[in-house]
């Protein structure tokens, strides 16, 4: 896609943007966040361009998770968030699919989460457990 930055920063376009680049192959390429949570804080984005998880043929999310991992361990993060948002209610804001490694070296410093529950009706669950689980 012209237009999208991560496509830029992967064809080497994009001479305004530095690309402190920590990992790449054929299908993936892993770099430092310019506006990063905390130190370490690095991307890892599928070449294949696509807005949302659902839009990327799973051969080229095979390296994700494993080049996270060694994101992981090349920072000596012993805690972290792995996190990858789709649409923008869901905060994400590039519209290529990526995903964040944040280590997390204080309460002050990555990322910070709310996890506002939800109250579960035990029959309303059990109906959307069969509904999806049958799509499965």
């Amino acid at each position: 896609m012209a237009a999208c930055i991560f496509c830029k920063i992967i064809k080497g376009k994009s001479c305004e943007i530095p690309c402190f680049k920590l990992f790449e192959s054929d299908k993936t390429l892993a770099f430092l966040d310019i506006n990063p949570l905390s130190k370490g804080h690095a991307l890892v984005i599928p070449k294949f361009h696509g807005e949302k998880l659902s839009d990327i043929p799973d051969e080229h999310l095979s390296e994700i998770l494993p080049v996270a991992k060694k994101l992981v361990a090349a920072t000596g993060a012993t805690n972290y968030n792995i996190l990858q948002n789709n649409g923008r209610i869901a905060h994400q804001l590039v519209d290529h699919v990526h995903f964040h490694m944040i280590p997390k070296p204080s309460e002050e410093q990555g990322l910070g989460v709310g996890w506002p529950q939800q109250p579960t009706d035990m029959d309303a669950l059990k109906a959307l457990f069969e509904d999806i689980k049958s799509k499965m």
